[in-house]
């Protein structure tokens, strides 16, 4: 293989567990709750506004607004109190503090990311790129979340990170999502829940529904008997009102700082994390460009590839992706479309790499194997380590291989830019591999980005160390493209 100079950034962001959001904190049943609501109702007026200043002065310089997060949380809890209760409004903010928590959403790891232009690239040094990284932020209990850095990289590819703020929060999501009538009936046809229940329930909806709207046509229907159905109506509303609730829109306020928002887990399907993001800004037919990102939706027993919408990182557009090829870990979607159609790579066998085509975004039917283990280092299995990137060599795709003892490394292969199943090239040997400095961490001997890009014929490649930090490599281009066997 030729030589290919790999240099290493001494860039490295590490977990910072001073990040924290105010979430929010439940307890199991609602007689607890009730007590509690009880106790704190209980207390005298003076009390009552003593604590809530205390609470302020210790946590008000670690949350942004924080009696505004306060008093939804009121507003969440307010059924276990009793009927007609007049309330003042320190006591409601309190209440609220009663059933609040934070939670250090970084505090155990800050790694796989995905590197896109940022849609901003005002008042720069010519040459230079700002850039927009997304991270996968875990913390107690392995939860997962996206969390977001900016930074630029200046004429020769030299990184330079923007300082995060203090402050981290979390989006409103917005409670008047619509769904496309035929669209929603798609994806409920691919889940097999379309029978006689939720025809009728779509006969209820307008062409374009609010999920209230969908609450109560389900609710109307579910009192019906659901003849012919191999499912109770309680079962098929169940999960008809899940899917619903995992489509679904968050904005974040116009004066956050990027490095603020956190895309922490809302739904069922992310319970348990939503897991490494392959951002990538997807250029449309019309010359528009749209961010999308594959990620997957992790309930403690089930992972479920999803999809993100944004055009500006400020409102976030949550998608599930329906049909047979869609399973596993690791799709990455190709920056536009080919021949007409959207292009996704996959890993459907959790071994080999495949190519899909479809006509819709969210749904993928068919797959087609392109790559097989070959080499040493990779012969455990076979990935992607995000979105293709376009050359005028090809698609080149950065890839991971894992081998003896476990050990991931990044590679790369090339794909025919009119064909991506034709594969016209690829790296005998790793990229990058774990040097000493990068085998310890919460999973030992692990190199794994979630997407790259390519800067003044530079190829720039974040990413996660071991499982617990990330850092950055930048590759000559012309060097990775000659060494493709």
């Amino acid at each position: 293989m030729n030589q290919i100079d790999v240099k290493r950034s001494s860039v490295v962001l590490a977990p910072d567990s001073t990040h924290v959001l105010a979430r929010p904190f439940s307890l199991v049943g609602d007689k607890r709750s009730i007590k509690i609501a009880a106790r704190v109702m209980a207390l005298p007026e003076p009390d009552v506004h003593s604590l809530l200043e205390a609470l302020r002065a210790e946590f008000g310089d670690r949350q942004l607004a924080i009696d505004d997060f306060l008093r939804r949380r009121f507003e969440d809890v307010s059924p276990y109190l009793l009927n007609g209760q007049k309330l003042s409004e320190d006591r409601k903010l309190l209440l609220g503090g009663y059933f609040t928590h934070e939670y250090s959403f970084e505090a155990a790891a800050l790694f796989n990311p995905s590197m896109v232009p940022h849609p901003d690239q005002s008042n720069l040094s010519p040459g230079s790129l700002r850039f927009i990284l997304s991270l996968r932020a875990t913390a107690e209990g392995h939860i997962s979340s996206i969390a977001f850095r900016s930074g630029v990289l200046d004429a020769d590819s030299n990184v330079t990170m923007d300082a995060p703020s203090r402050y981290s929060l979390e989006p409103e999501q917005l409670p008047n999502t619509t769904f496309e009538k035929p669209l929603f009936e798609r994806k409920l046809q691919e889940l097999g829940l379309m029978g006689d229940f939720n025809r009728e329930v779509l006969n209820g909806l307008p062409p374009l529904f609010t999920m209230l709207d969908l609450r109560s046509s389900v609710s109307r229907t579910e009192q019906q008997p659901a003849a012919g159905e191999s499912k109770t109506s309680k079962d098929i509303a169940k999960e008809t009102l899940v899917l619903a609730q995992s489509n679904y829109e968050v904005q974040f306020s116009p004066e956050s700082n990027l490095s603020e928002r956190v895309l922490f887990p809302v739904t069922p399907s992310q319970s348990n994390g939503i897991e490494d993001a392959r951002f990538v800004l997807f250029h449309n037919e019309d010359g528009t460009s749209t961010y999308y990102a594959t990620y997957t939706a992790y309930d403690g027993r089930m992972i479920l590839p999803q999809f993100i919408e944004s055009s500006d990182f400020l409102r976030f557009k949550f998608n599930t992706l329906n049909g047979p090829a869609v399973e596993n870990k690791g799709m990455a979607l190709f920056p536009r479309r080919i021949k007409g159609l959207y292009a996704m790579l996959g890993r459907q066998d959790a071994e080999n790499i495949y190519v899909m085509f479809s006509d819709h975004l969210h749904f993928w039917h068919s797959m087609q194997l392109i790559l097989e283990p070959r080499f040493p280092w990779e012969f455990v299995q076979l990935g992607n380590c995000g979105s293709p990137i376009e050359t005028e060599a090809g698609w080149l795709v950065i890839s991971h291989g894992v081998g003896p003892m476990r050990k991931y490394c990044v590679g790369a292969f090339l794909l025919d830019l009119d064909d991506p199943t034709k594969v016209l090239g690829r790296l005998p040997k790793p990229l990058i591999q774990p040097n000493a400095d990068e085998r310890d961490g919460y999973v030992p001997n692990v190199v794994y980005s979630c997407g790259s890009l390519v800067h003044e014929r530079t190829l720039v490649i974040p990413y996660g160390i071991s499982d617990h930090a990330t850092t950055f490599a930048t590759v000559p281009l012309d060097q990775v493209l000659a060494a493709m066997v």
